[in-house]
């Protein structure tokens, strides 16, 4: 099938997929209902990746030899039931493998081409949703009234941004790519967040949590080192090829673009960074200052500017929700304002000698060309994931300088799915950023979470992948949690867990 052609049973496949996933998501389902909805949903999704790539090269080699593609999906199946089984058995330890396994990609070669797949993940994803819902199918379990989860508008806004997308996917003139976003990216990631919103985010969880996310942070961070020093990247022969052009090197550790490094490594410092300014213990704060010296020196070799950009956003929510918007905003302006300084002082160094387009290296064309495309078809778009091929048909540009999108979330959405999807898009920031922000001030973990969104989304302003990227739904999953259930809310990071609640803070809508 040709990237332009629409096959309407396939599509009509993933509009059934996106439905279910979202009613799972946001509708008031009995426990059976949903638990039945997440299955089918999790099924369909394989079904319609085979049936679209069944006689591509891709997966020649397991075409032609069922007893080898019966085996591994034998032994995935049966790695997945474990883990379902764990999980049933240990529900705190599934959003512990979830932060495990969320940065990890897997580079898969068939047919001559090499894709990056979030494997890892996706089993546990796999095996999260039937540890919730077999024991519901089969009557064992009833979710409790109180159980149902809070952030309502947000829920319903995430439904309708996969139906819509799904919807939207059957007029795109690339067809092939937004039915791969649906099944790899929006229904699995809506089916993760339905179950991490159900968990029991306690206290001890988030520290559990934490504490991956820190070592698996130092862990990319001394692999970075590594490669800085050798001067040797492990993956991506793009950005090996470009540090060989350049007059600066740039690391990516285990992840297969710096940016995407560098957004990880941010968000990190972020959450590390919110203990700290809540801290009373001296050996606390030092531990955590250690840490982050560290991080900074691994974020600096990613040579990311978006990334940059990004964790002063989330710095200066930190700051607002420890001391207020008024100081926040003041030392912004003091960062801001050096900032204007040097660059004047030394142009050269910022970019500034150079054209926009050159000193944004390429973004800028793309910028422009998002725009053109949204003026083309100002209500519907041009249809999900179309940005490439429609930008390399209106600009005449080789598929090199074509890239997935323009590195601008809103001009992507406006371009791809017009007003109707961008009216969506802004509402659904508008109420996360509602659910998140109120009563941050009173949670460490709550403040964490709202900057490491916040983090993320001025890096997708100058990047890319937003709904597409597993820690979006992770953030808003455990924001909802935590809104709707707080954990225990001990202000001091150095209390013992399993300390007592405090009083519980009213749930966000």
């Amino acid at each position: 099938m040709s990237t332009g052609d629409v096959d309407p049973i396939l599509a009509a496949g993933a509009i059934v997929a996106a439905l279910l996933a979202g009613a799972a998501l946001a509708a008031p389902l009995g426990a059976r209902l949903r638990a039945g909805a997440m299955v089918l949903a999790l099924a369909l999704t394989p079904a319609l990746l085979l049936a679209e790539i069944w006689d591509s090269e891709q997966i020649e080699a397991l075409r032609d030899r069922p007893a080898v593609a019966l085996g591994a999906a034998a032994a995935g199946l049966a790695a997945v039931a474990v883990l379902a089984v764990l999980f049933g058995r240990r529900p705190g330890w599934l959003p512990v493998a979830v932060v495990l396994t969320v940065p990890f990609r897997i580079p898969i070669a068939a047919g001559g081409t090499t894709a990056s797949l979030l494997v890892p993940l996706y089993a546990v994803i796999a095996a999260g949703v039937l540890a919730y819902a077999v024991p519901r199918l089969a009557g064992r379990t009833q979710d409790a009234g109180a159980a149902e989860p809070g952030g309502r508008v947000l829920r319903l806004l995430l439904a309708g941004s996969i139906v819509l997308y799904a919807v939207q996917a059957t007029y795109s003139s690339d067809f092939e790519r937004a039915l791969q976003q649906v099944v790899f990216f929006y229904v699995p990631f809506a089916l993760l967040a339905t179950v991490l919103f159900r968990a029991a985010w306690t206290r001890a969880l988030l520290v559990r949590c934490l504490a991956v996310l820190c070592g698996l942070a130092v862990l990319f961070a001394a692999i970075g080192f590594v490669e800085y020093a050798t001067q040797t990247l492990l993956l991506n022969p793009k950005v090996i090829a470009s540090n060989q052009f350049e007059t600066y090197f740039r690391v990516n550790s285990l992840f297969f673009d710096p940016n995407i490094y560098g957004r990880f490594l941010a968000i990190v410092m972020l959450c590390v960074t919110a203990v700290m300014l809540h801290a009373r213990a001296p050996r606390t704060v030092a531990g955590a200052g250690v840490l982050l010296a560290y991080l900074w020196a691994g974020l600096v070799l990613t040579l990311s500017q978006s990334s940059f950009a990004a964790l002063l956003a989330g710095l200066v929510v930190l700051a607002a929700l420890r001391w207020g918007t008024r100081p926040a905003a003041l030392a912004a302006g003091v960062v801001v304002l050096a900032g204007a300084v040097v660059a004047i002082a030394a142009p050269g160094e910022v970019g500034l000698d150079r054209n926009a387009n050159d000193a944004t290296s390429g973004r800028w064309e793309l910028v422009k060309g998002g725009v053109r495309l949204a003026r083309d078809a100002p209500l519907a778009g041009h249809g999900s994931a179309a940005f490439r091929r429609e930008y390399r048909r209106a600009e005449n540009a080789s598929g090199e300088r074509a890239t997935n999108a323009s590195h601008t979330m809103p001009i992507t959405v406006a371009a791809e799915q017009g007003v109707v999807g961008l009216a969506v898009y802004l509402a659904l920031l508008a109420a996360a950023l509602a659910l998140l922000l109120r009563g941050a001030r009173a949670s460490v973990a709550r403040g964490a979470v709202a900057a490491a969104f916040i983090a993320l989304l001025v890096h997708t302003l100058v990047y890319a992948a937003f709904l597409e990227d597993p820690v979006t739904w992770v953030l808003l999953a455990a924001g909802i949690a935590l809104a709707a259930s707080p954990p225990d809310r001990v202000r001091e990071p150095d209390a013992a867990p399993d300390g007592p609640p405090a009083a519980a803070e009213p749930a966000a809508p």
